[in-house]
């Protein structure tokens, strides 16, 4: 199989407006990197007719948040787009809202539950929308982790931190525990703020870092000057998490062993490949990706950094983006005036963020008009009670 670099750089066209996909080119020898942005078909024609008159129906009743990652078709009937914090903070600040309808994965929906208030129903339109990160830490397994960190004499002089990718159960451990929530934007504040509670950096002091293991150690060597020797990755399907006590105690970070599925497709190859064929172009990534990545990278930053950084961008400039490719290619549409490639060389969608389409909204909207209310997310509360703990520890960092 060919490599997509050998053929795919040419000069931008007027549409479509991302790069890199294998447009106009032998598709048969670039097996999987077609993209052409079209949705098939939905099954019923009237599909989008359907979902505006559900929509007008429901009116303030409902208010619907749509996570970036979103295919278009969602997007469109959403009442505000962004990333998983700011979507749960934008239900907790729409109290006149009966129905919360989070078009994002179940962790989010969680989130936005544990924020909003009894009176009001957060519904997620497909159950099965999970994440792949999220699950990888159950909290039977944190649970067990904390038990070896105690047995090791550790756990006196550590504190949790939890990625805002996580379930409200892992929430509510780190809230137990003194701990904090981060995003990938405030991961390093929270990170020096957790250490300051255990010593300081230059302590002695740890964190345990959960469930990404590479936002966690990308904050700690590359804001918190910490070496890869600082870092090591408890594993939970080995015992013991598969280090010795010696490892434990001489570590600052105890990275669980989770990682995204989509931002960790991103390799260094990638970087050094796109550079060689696109002269002058700038590498932009989010912290989720591998630590060789972010290091190759020009910029790193969260979504709504990426964002931001195109926005500001000038005309004419070269961009590789590694994120998901919904957000990439709406980026690449929004800026005809740039030419924007996706790192990777093939396409990637995040596959439970698609889970939600728009049969299932207009399936949601639907059921609510005729007033039943389905696929409601409630967290239990004695967790969501803790995990407000660890979430309003966040709110109070500086600068968030």
């Amino acid at each position: 199989m060919s490599t997509l670099l050998n053929s795919s750089f040419t000069e931008p066209s007027a549409s479509p407006a991302l790069l890199l996909l294998g447009q106009n080119k032998d598709l048969s020898s670039e097996r999987g990197v077609e993209c052409t942005g079209d949705l098939p078909a939905a099954s019923d024609p009237d599909l989008v007719a359907r979902a505006r008159v559900a929509r007008a129906a429901l009116g303030d009743r409902a208010f619907i948040l749509g996570h970036h990652y979103q295919r278009d078709e969602v997007i469109d009937f959403a009442d505000v787009t962004g990333d998983s914090f700011k979507l749960a903070r934008e239900a907790a600040a729409r109290p006149e809202a009966e129905f919360i309808i989070f078009c994002g994965v179940h962790f989010m929906a969680e989130s936005a539950d544990i924020l909003t208030s009894d009176a009001q129903q957060v519904i997620l339109p497909d159950l099965a929308a999970g994440c792949s990160m999220a699950d990888m830490a159950a909290i039977n397994q944190v649970e067990e982790c904390w038990d070896v960190l105690t047995d090791a004499g550790i756990a006196d002089v550590t504190l949790p931190v939890t990625y805002m990718n996580s379930t409200a159960a892992i929430k509510a451990f780190t809230g137990r525990h003194a701990g904090t929530v981060c995003t990938s934007s405030n991961a390093e504040v929270a990170l020096r703020w957790a250490f300051d509670q255990v010593g300081g950096v230059d302590g002695t002091g740890k964190v345990l870092f959960m469930p990404d293991q590479h936002l966690g150690r990308n904050t700690a060597m590359i804001k918190l000057g910490f070496t890869a020797a600082d870092c090591v990755v408890f594993d939970p399907r080995k015992p013991g998490g598969g280090l010795t006590t010696e490892e434990l105690r001489n570590a600052r970070m105890i990275l669980w062993r989770g990682h995204c599925s989509v931002h960790g497709r991103f390799s260094e190859r990638n970087v050094t490949d796109i550079r060689a064929a696109v002269p002058g172009i700038n590498v932009l990534v989010h912290p989720e990706c591998k630590n060789e990545v972010v290091e190759a990278a020009d910029f790193v930053g969260s979504t709504e950094y990426i964002i931001t950084m195109l926005n500001a961008a000038e005309p004419g400039s070269s961009w590789a983006i590694g994120t998901e490719l919904n957000l990439v290619r709406r980026v690449a549409a929004a800026h005809p005036d740039k030419n924007v490639h996706y790192l990777d060389s093939t396409v990637c969608f995040c596959s439970t963020m698609n889970r939600i389409d728009l049969p299932h909204l207009v399936w949601i909207m639907e059921s609510l008009v005729a007033g039943r209310t389905t696929n409601q997310i409630v967290v239990d509360r004695d967790d969501a009670q803790w995990a407000r703990v660890a979430l309003d520890q966040m709110l109070a960092l500086p600068g968030l």
